[in-house]
């Protein structure tokens, strides 16, 4: 069964985020916050990007008759070389990126994009590729925020992009097995309506759901906001289908679960693109759900509010876990009273009355059968009530939800503004985890705060599990006259510190070439070893996504 779907893709601009029909400007107090805090003279939309045609774009390196070959496997109307193409491909979608496409610096596009309609032409393609001696980046949605889909050459004198858009259907479901099997090109938002008429969902809401691909988050180890729930992608995939400069390679089972050997599913998941392009892959399912609640606890302190947390997931009962735990620290708490109206404002000088003068936000949604769900919340309220919880209502976790796929948006305005913001997360273990919160805190602040700038750090928790959770920083700074030198000097700085603290350089965002160079720190010397092999088997030549995921690719073989 093959399902053909007709998804409107809605139009991405090239400097930012999305379809910009939909970002929302912030209120004046929202800007006047920023200006008192960040000790700016103004937040004015002083900083636009350039026009289009203004951008900075290298000459195409390929010659004529190799995208002659090229077009020969996908039809020439599938081979573009046109500057905004080109120029929407030349990365993904992290603050340096963001920089560099506005101020019209988009030199290193790919010489070429490639829109293969088959798993067979992207085999043929790469055959092409690995004879001419071409780099080649994967790009789903572009999402990356680590520098994944960035067109490196590296060895190489030309780079084209693979873009898998075409590559968008469901290609089965099996409702008795609950799993489903798609092509990779596939978006978060087609998937769900996909499934919708067979009564499923994957449940894998990432912040960049609307944009992301299947093979995205396969790529990346993802983990969506909803994984408490439903899972991260890694428990989610149960097979894939690559196509690599060494041939197809199909990995993982159908079995329900298999003793033949180390799990080779588990090298492609986070691969990021390094090891061959994945065409297809089947996932499991959940039956959509018929019925969510939500919750909203107020605790008086971060430190507490994580005790919560860990208690609900190591006390309760294990189906009682919330599909979505998220828990703001006192920075973001405070933020969000502020900047959310008169009733947010209500709603915190309540919460003074009752004796939280440093708040610390907890939302919940509970997913399931309209028998269970409510039962599973008031278990839930039990345990939060005696870990020290106020009871907010459900409103402010329905509010979260309504807006929860808008923050990216939200980095456009800002950056337009003069406003430096950018994000990073890690995970530690519940023994480790107030003392990583405060160094990599301490440690954003410092590299923010040179030269005597105002800054404001705010950090959730957005993932919980029996032995940890995650965290996730936001930062806001005035911009920099080099912001790229700002940003390098704020994600060593953090960086630096999650190593020493022994967390996690990435939770769910990937490696890409932005934790390249900490990878080693956690896997060791001989763990980048291992890797380097596998990348020496199924690419030899080192032509995909050069300079991504392996620190200094050390041992890959010179072309020969």
């Amino acid at each position: 069964m093959v399902t053909h779907l007709t998804e409107e893709i809605s139009p991405s601009v090239w400097y930012g985020w999305g379809d910009p029909t939909h970002a929302r400007p912030l209120n004046a107090g929202a800007l006047e916050f920023l200006r008192r805090t960040l000790k700016l003279s103004s937040v004015g939309a002083n900083h636009p990007p350039v026009d289009l045609a203004d951008v900075r774009l290298g000459a195409v390196k390929l010659d004529q008759d190799v995208l002659q070959e090229l077009g020969s496997i996908t039809g020439q109307e599938h081979v573009l070389t046109d500057a905004h193409t080109r120029i929407h491909h030349a990365g993904g979608k992290s603050t340096p990126d963001l920089l560099r496409r506005r101020s019209g610096d988009a030199l290193d596009a790919p010489d070429a994009v490639v829109f293969p309609g088959s798993s067979e032409e992207v085999g043929a393609v790469l055959a092409l590729c690995v004879k001419r001696k071409i780099a080649v980046v994967t790009f789903g949605g572009g999402t990356s925020v680590v520098g994944g889909v960035e067109p490196l050459r590296g060895r190489f004198t030309g780079v084209i992009t693979i873009d898998l858009s075409r590559l968008n259907q469901l290609l089965e479901v099996d409702p008795t097995s609950r799993t489903a099997s798609f092509e990779a090109g596939i978006r978060g938002p087609a998937i769900e309506a996909a499934l919708a008429p067979h009564g499923f969902t994957l449940g894998h809401f990432p912040q960049s759901h609307q944009e992301a691909t299947l093979g995205g988050y396969v790529a990346t180890r993802s983990a969506g906001q909803a994984s408490t729930g439903y899972g991260r992608s890694e428990e989610l995939v149960k097979s894939a289908h690559l196509e690599t400069p060494m041939g197809d390679f199909d990995v993982g089972s159908s079995a329900p679960g298999t003793a033949a050997g180390p799990k080779l599913l588990d090298v492609i998941i986070g691969s990021e693109g390094t090891l061959g392009v994945i065409t297809r892959a089947t996932v499991k399912v959940s039956p959509a759900p018929k019925s969510k609640v939500y919750g909203a606890w107020s605790f008086p302190s971060f430190t507490a509010g994580a005790q919560a947390m860990r208690q609900l997931r190591q006390n309760g009962r294990r189906g009682d876990m919330p599909h979505v735990c998220r828990l703001s620290d006192t920075d973001e708490t405070a933020s969000t009273f502020k900047l959310g109206g008169v009733k947010t404002g209500a709603l915190s000088r309540y919460l003074r009355i009752r004796g939280q003068r440093n708040q610390a936000l907890a939302l919940f949604v509970w997913e399931g059968d309209r028998a269970h769900v409510r039962a599973r919340r008031r278990r839930s309220a039990r345990i939060l009530r005696q870990a020290g919880g106020i009871w907010l209502g459900p409103l402010p976790g329905k509010a979260w939800e309504h807006g929860r796929f808008s923050g990216p948006y939200l980095r456009d305005e800002l950056l337009t503004r003069g406003v430096y913001v950018e994000t990073l997360e890690t995970a530690a273990t519940w023994t480790k985890i107030a003392q990583t919160y405060r160094d990599i805190r301490q440690a954003i602040l410092g590299a923010l705060e040179v030269g005597g700038g105002g800054a404001y750090v705010q950090t959730h928790i957005s993932h919980v599990y029996s032995d940890g959770a995650s965290l996730y920083f936001t930062f806001f700074a005035g911009l920099e006259e080099d912001g790229l030198a700002q940003n390098a000097r704020v994600k060593e700085a953090a960086s630096n510190a999650i190593t020493a603290a022994g967390a996690t350089i990435t939770h769910h965002h990937g490696v890409g070439m932005d934790h390249a160079p900490y990878l080693s720190a956690e896997i060791g010397h001989l763990g980048v070893s291992v890797l380097t092999s596998i990348k020496n088997t199924l690419d030899p030549e080192g032509i995909m996504n050069p300079g991504k995921l392996i620190p200094n690719e050390p041992h890959l073989k010179e072309p020969s």
